[in-house]
């Protein structure tokens, strides 16, 4: 294997081993991405004089705590990529959006400071949806990513440029955000491991925010062991967060038995607008399980299918709106200077510095909280997010975790569905309910329809990963 192809563990044996340094590993890396970013373009910021200088400089560290034969962690010495809305000090960061183009964040997000203590090395920021708000990274606005598996379709959204750099080789693992399917739905579409967190499982502080109930920070990785290396490393409280929590439950080594494995598949998610293809890899695959002595139990979320993505697009942009009122074009950002007056700077500031698919949302979630309309619309979708809570409630009292398709879909083509945004909604169709609900899911490769992957969700109780981690490994020994 070329180095660049080792997961985590490996790199840690590898350099503990002295089989080759973290410089060399960071030197390959750097020379992989000036390579093979060009086309795929899962990089946004890849800054020679700050970024690469500072990844030799942190894998010289390394390597010189294995000289001096002191332990390291698992993370030491293992390059990784951080979506571009989450801050890494003195670096900047854009969120994918002009009114953001340069901004430089003032601090460290909570979950990168975790990873500098863990010595792991920075590569660069990736691209992304504008404000993490797409899904297929065509919305960013400074161009779209390209999926690896096949350059001419999308790597999903938001975080397409994290999944499309571990997919690459060009990066061990990046950081991503979750709002409703950000994480795992590029997984899915490129072929990797996308874990979303229980809400509250991994401080928000230093994410730019976009739905703040919703949001989490999670890792994409190459396997499952890996997901939960990263996982480990960046979980806990924050008392810059007051959302996170302590973890209920611990990760352990314990080993699932096939047997005792009780697996949930919701009827509901094989509707209408799934492809055949997508259908027949999953129904194959439960069929895998069934000959395998997995317990495979019909259940229902009613609410899930009906309602989830309408209440979504709701609670989404209402709260999307009232994070971004902060970008005026007065206290930072980009800002009009050609304005005749006040008023003139803040209107056209927002229109030149926001890209079409922020302003919709925006404008849906002011008018949802407009007076008159709230408690028609942003009060009735926060009553249906109570009721999609008790679907998964009742639905863990019959099994230990449910089992869908990541997306409903195979990745689509590069300006397929642009100019169709309901279209494009929908590709997160059977996503946004976990959020909603605030539960942990990952999503897995589960086998490939040409040389087009197609992803598996496995959704757990909250705090919870343990046992989606665990049942994810022994799903990724059967496919």
């Amino acid at each position: 294997m070329e180095l660049f192809e080792l997961n985590i563990g490996q790199i840690h044996q590898g350099l503990v081993n002295k089989e080759f340094s973290a410089t060399e590993l960071t030197r390959i890396f750097i020379k992989k991405i000036e390579s093979d970013n060009p086309k795929i373009f899962a990089y946004l910021n890849f800054d020679k004089e700050k970024i690469q200088s500072e990844a030799i400089s942190q894998a010289k560290e390394v390597d010189e705590l294995v000289s001096q034969k002191k332990d390291i962690s698992l993370l030491a010495g293992v390059p990784f990529a951080v979506k571009d809305n989450i801050l890494v000090k003195d670096i900047r960061c854009t969120a994918g959006s002009k009114i953001l183009e340069n901004y430089i964040a003032p601090y460290d997000a909570t979950v990168i400071k975790k990873l500098k203590e863990k010595k792991a090395i920075i590569l660069g920021k990736t691209n992304l949806d504008e404000f993490a708000m797409g899904s297929s990274t065509e919305y960013s606005a400074f161009g779209s990513t390209r999926n690896p598996r096949d350059l001419e379709r999308v790597p999903g959204g938001s975080s397409g440029g994290s999944a499309a750099a571990v997919a690459a080789d060009i990066a061990v693992f990046a950081l991503g955000s979750d709002t409703g399917g950000s994480i795992r739905q590029p997984a899915g579409f490129c072929g990797v491991v996308g874990l979303k967190p229980t809400y509250g499982n991994v401080s928000r502080f230093g994410l730019i925010a976009m739905a703040s109930s919703l949001d989490q920070i999670g890792p994409i990785t190459k396997t499952v062991e890996d997901s939960q290396t990263v996982f480990e490393a960046i979980t806990g409280k924050d008392p810059l967060d007051s959302t996170s929590v302590e973890p209920k439950l611990q990760i352990t080594n314990c080993q699932w038995q096939i047997k005792d494995l009780r697996i949930g598949i919701p009827k509901e998610f094989f509707v209408k607008g799934i492809e055949p293809e997508v259908e027949k890899n999953i129904k194959d695959f439960i069929k895998k399980l069934e000959n395998e002595g997995v317990k495979i139990e019909e259940i229902s979320l009613p609410h899930c299918t009906d309602y989830a993505l309408a209440a979504y697009y709701l609670i989404m942009p209402s709260e999307a709106s009232a994070n971004l009122a902060r970008y005026d074009g007065i206290k930072y950002g980009f800002s009009f200077q050609e304005a005749a007056d006040l008023k003139e700077v803040y209107f056209l500031s927002r229109q030149k510095g926001f890209g079409d698919e922020v302003r919709r949302r925006i404008m849906l979630g002011t008018f949802a909280l407009s007076v008159g309309y709230y408690d028609t619309y942003y009060l009735k979708a926060q009553r249906v997010r109570t009721l999609i809570r008790e679907d998964f409630k009742k639905a863990f009292e019959k099994v230990d975790v449910i089992l869908t398709p990541t997306s409903p879909t195979l990745p689509f083509k590069i300006g397929e569905k642009i100019t169709d945004p309901v279209s494009m909604y929908l590709a997160d169709i059977f996503e946004t309910a976990v959020n909603l609900a605030g539960l942990p899911a990952i999503s897995i490769p589960g086998g490939k329809v040409g040389e087009l992957p197609v992803g598996l969700q496995i959704i757990g109780k909250p705090f919870e990963e343990k046992n989606i981690l665990e049942t994810s490994k022994i799903f990724e020994k059967i496919i």
